[in-house]
């Protein structure tokens, strides 16, 4: 069994990295509602947007790490919106793709006119950006791990 290393200092970091998240959040969520794109809408429209290739209404739950269910609910209200679509892999019959409509786009060509992720970041400088990325890609990473040994699925 390994010792406990300083809980304090892993704690206080915990906490600044858990604040830091939130109000990045809030801040992004309420620039989002101004522009009358609701949080989860962006989160999946800038995800379809920046994968390669076709995406899985399971590949949306995975990397937005939410249960299958909840993206399935989520993306029938955005195909009754007109934002998304599905359509069946014209190879895998049995296999769904989203695709972004023609008003999602116009969606998220609004949402690239958002300001708070710019002014959150422009506190730090492109080296300190850098190190952020590289920082927060470990934790992932490390996070990824533990989930899995925890609960295999759907992070498996």
């Amino acid at each position: 069994m390994k010792a406990k290393p300083n809980s304090s200092r892993e704690n206080e970091i915990w906490i600044l990295l858990n604040q830091a998240q939130h109000a990045a959040e809030r801040a992004s969520e309420t620039e989002m509602r101004q522009l009358g794109i609701p949080k989860m809408h962006a989160e999946v429209l800038s995800l379809i947007k920046n994968t390669e290739g076709p995406v899985t209404p399971a590949d949306i739950a995975r990397l937005l790490f939410r249960e299958p269910h909840t993206i399935s609910g989520l993306l029938n209200r955005m195909e009754k919106q007109g934002l998304v679509k599905r359509v069946k892999d014209l190879k895998r019959k049995n296999l769904v793709r989203v695709a972004i409509t023609d008003k999602g786009e116009r969606a998220h060509r609004k949402m690239a006119d958002a300001e708070v992720m710019h002014e959150v970041l422009a506190g730090l400088t492109a080296k300190e950006q850098d190190e952020l990325k590289r920082y927060l890609e470990k934790i992932r990473k490390r996070s990824l791990e533990e989930l899995r040994k925890r609960q295999p699925f759907p992070y498996a």
